[in-house]
């Protein structure tokens, strides 16, 4: 019996004729548009067979269209994203872009029931033009406008916002002393006057706050005596985010918090409560406008006599609360998406009351305080760091008035309109206010985090270019050191995997040659550096995510390339074990790490063969007179050490398997990198020496070898460019030279261990393998 022919689930476009015919035929028509050189979007295929299949429905019709030959897709072309169009009547009613599964099956049911609603019961189709465009459209009208403008007016204005000195401050005779301090920080005073508002004029003016439970209070408050009111520029220039920078001076809202955040900010110096907070600033460029014109309505800003600044790149923080990320996640993903903003950070997570109530700290005693933390609680939230240009008014522009009423009357398509919860009164989305508040605010979600990251022996080659993309993806390398494990520290290193099928070629594998072992700084490192690395599996990850470190550089399970953390205390135990005690500051640097000029990392070396290239590959980092000085005090010191010369070791991770790497615990070790140049042959008499040799002797050779480092070290602390492991001297001398115990740099492959000046010098010396798993990781005198 001849086998019945497969019906062909998509049409095929590829001219304008064909589309057009496509738009002509009655019924919702999908339409896959893709580039030539991409083809379609074959990862849906199955899903729509099975819809087409569930629904039965012969209006649904489904089509694959090549942009670069068809006019009407002229728009489209070089835009690499799935896009998926929907048409009905020849018109556009909805676009979904990125192959979104749940989303497109979310879709197609209701977009077809609403087209059978328009063909049976005469409802009203409703109509859209593609987001993007529209939001390119707008933004290309709005430069054009501004550039008639500027023609026209012979130069931009410049940016102003209104500063007023309240009633309380004026009252207390600190005007000049404010008025001193507006100047010192660089404002330009364009206009001012003392002015007493009567209660209708202060009602009028603080209008967009009357729903607010202190608005009488308010009120009151700025009609009970004289307010001093300022227009505010920056210099000569066009006073760029001079409205940021205005209210950044002037501290936060409430007094209280200004004095315990920003003591030195002007409301917490001259400020007592919410309400008599002293100052007053514009919080946007629109408000500031119609500030102006409330104090100085004929008022002309003058022309800046430089070219306006050039918008920069912002991020800001965006919340999906608990009940819009149950009910609408992938289509508000999407409007995001849509409007350009590129999605940096994102974390799903559930809040406690105390982190609701501490992140809205600023609101508690209002009324809807308690409501507001309960809607932040009552689920898991996504928490999202949005970039582009102007994010943080982009944003607030796209979410729409607080009030959801205010939202769906005045801003029906607004997110917060769209999006509203049935019976819940708390908008579902929140966006910083400011570009101060946005650094705050999504340092409370996504706090700096390290991670631990390891180049496994067989990714060595393609070391230099897993630096580049790490460095690409905007990680900062705190700290890093190249190495060789021995078959014993391997074996101690992963115990826990005896006797797996694995261990064997684990440990062979992992002491086959050098590691390079790095700190990485970032908000949210762990899960940031898992993502880049891709999945374990290269094969699963050169299929799911083929630009991810794994999927260019990994060979197989056992070779994969890379290791990293599995969570944040991972991390720390792991960076703890192989680097020492490290206090990090908040930008993610290390405390007292000062950058040197002409530091050469790890990178640039070129081990020799064997055991004793590995030595000389932790040891050189370049023909420098400064290195050359220090190999003459090393060969000096070597009949005080005693000709022993352990390698600098360091623990490296397996990712065969996702629980191993959470499990893992990392030895400490100790080295002595001042007698790196002996050959393997003294290296391995040096190792079985170790595992003999007292406790008294170490501490004699460490003694003598401290007083050596005395006269020597400074060369060898000037040059922190030769070995594997640059560190600073013992605590006693760290102390007489404080500056020369400084860290390599933070993030220009500077070496990880210049923290670890706090070690005993008889602790640095000449520790053996056998002793290097009970003392302090990582040891090295100076030489």
């Amino acid at each position: 019996m001849a086998r019945k022919k497969e019906i062909q689930l998509q049409e095929e476009l590829k001219n304008q004729e064909q589309w057009d015919d496509f738009l002509s035929k009655k019924g919702l028509g999908m339409i896959d548009v893709y580039q030539a050189w991409a083809g379609p979007c074959a990862a849906v295929n199955g899903m729509l067979r099975r819809i087409k299949n569930e629904l039965g429905d012969d209006l649904l019709r489904f089509a694959s269209a090549e942009a670069d030959n068809i006019e009407a897709l002229e728009r489209y072309r070089g835009r690499c994203q799935p896009t998926f169009l929907f048409f009905a009547g020849g018109e556009l009613v909805h676009v979904i872009r990125g192959a979104n599964a749940p989303l497109i099956n979310k879709a197609i049911p209701d977009l077809l029931k609403a087209e059978h609603s328009v063909l049976e019961d005469g409802s009203e189709r409703k109509v859209i033009t593609d987001p993007i465009f529209d939001q390119e459209d707008k933004e290309a009208d709005a430069e054009e406008e501004e550039e008639e403008a500027g023609e026209e007016d012979a130069g931009p204005q410049k940016e102003v916002t209104v500063a007023i000195i309240k009633p309380d401050a004026v009252q207390a005779g600190h005007v000049e002393d404010i008025i001193q301090r507006v100047k010192d920080a660089g404002f330009e005073i364009l206009a001012q006057e003392e002015r007493m508002l009567t209660e209708e004029e202060a009602r009028e003016f603080y209008s967009h706050k009357a729903d607010e439970e202190f608005f009488d209070e308010l009120v009151a408050f700025m009609a009970s005596g004289p307010s001093h009111v300022l227009v505010l520029s920056k210099g000569d220039e066009a006073g760029a985010e001079v409205i940021d920078e205005w209210r950044k001076i002037i501290g936060p809202f409430d007094s209280t918090v200004a004095k315990e955040e920003a003591p030195d900010s002007l409301r917490a110096q001259y400020g007592t409560d919410k309400s008599m907070n002293a100052l007053h600033g514009s919080d946007s460029h629109e408000m500031a406008t119609r500030e102006l014109a409330f104090f100085f309505p004929n008022f002309q800003i003058p022309k800046s006599e430089a070219k306006p600044a050039e918008k920069r790149l912002q991020r800001t923080l965006a919340l999906i609360r608990p009940d819009a990320l149950k009910e609408h996640k992938d289509e508000i993903l999407a409007k995001i998406q849509e409007a350009g903003f590129t999605v940096a950070l994102q974390k799903e997570m559930q809040l406690t009351k105390d982190q609701a109530a501490e992140f809205y700290k600023e609101h508690e005693g209002q009324d809807y305080f308690d409501q507001l933390v309960e809607s932040m609680t009552c689920g898991p939230l996504l928490a999202l760091g949005l970039a582009r240009e102007d994010a943080v008014e982009r944003w607030r522009d796209l979410l729409g008035p607080k009030e959801v009423p205010v939202a769906k009357e005045e801003a029906p398509d607004s997110l917060r309109a769209q999006f509203a919860v049935e019976d819940v009164p708390i908008n579902q989305l929140h966006g910083s206010d400011s570009v101060d508040h946005a650094e705050k605010e999504v340092q409370f979600f996504f706090p700096m985090q390290q991670t631990l990251a390891v180049v496994k022996p067989d990714a060595q080659e393609h070391k230099d270019a897993i630096i580049a993309r790490i460095k690409e993806a905007g990680f900062n390398i705190a700290f890093q050191k190249e190495t060789s494990l021995t078959e014993e520290l391997a074996q101690q290193l992963y115990t826990e995997h005896e006797g797996k099928e694995f261990y064997g070629q684990l440990v062979e594998h992992m002491t086959s040659g050098p590691s390079l072992f790095m700190v990485l700084s970032v908000e949210d490192a762990v899960e940031r550096f898992r993502e880049l690395m891709g999945p374990t599996d290269p094969e699963v990850a050169k299929e799911q995510c083929p630009d991810s470190l794994r999927a260019q550089f990994a060979s197989d399970m056992l070779k994969n390339a890379l290791h990293g953390s599995s969570d944040p205390n991972h991390a720390q135990e792991k960076i703890k074990a192989i680097f020492g005690d490290i206090e990090f500051n908040p930008d993610g640097t290390v405390k007292g790490a000062e950058p040197e000029l002409d530091m050469v990392t790890q990178g640039d070396t070129e081990p020799a063969e064997g055991q004793e290239g590995e030595k000389e590959g932790e040891g050189e980092g370049g023909e420098k007179p400064a290195e050359e000085a220090e190999k003459k005090e090393e060969e000096e010191a070597k009949p005080e050490e005693g000709g022993e010369a352990p390698e600098a070791e360091a623990p490296a991770e397996e990712q065969k398997e996702e629980a191993a790497e959470g499990g893992e615990e990392a030895k400490p070790e100790g080295g002595s990198e001042g007698a790196q140049e002996e050959t393997s042959g003294e290296q391995t008499n040096a190792e079985q020496e170790g595992e003999t040799k007292d406790e008294n002797e170490q501490k004699e050779a460490g003694e003598k070898e401290g007083s050596e480092q005395t006269e020597g070290n400074e060369g060898a602390k000037e040059s922190p460019e030769e070995g594997g492991s640059a560190e600073p001297a013992a605590q006693e001398e760290s102390a007489e030279k404080p500056a020369e115990a400084e860290a390599a740099p933070p993030a220009e492959g500077g070496e990880g261990e210049g923290e670890k000046a706090e070690e005993k010098p008889a602790e640095d010396g000449e520790q053996k393998e056998g002793d290097k798993t009970e003392e302090k990781p990582a040891e090295t005198p100076a030489e």
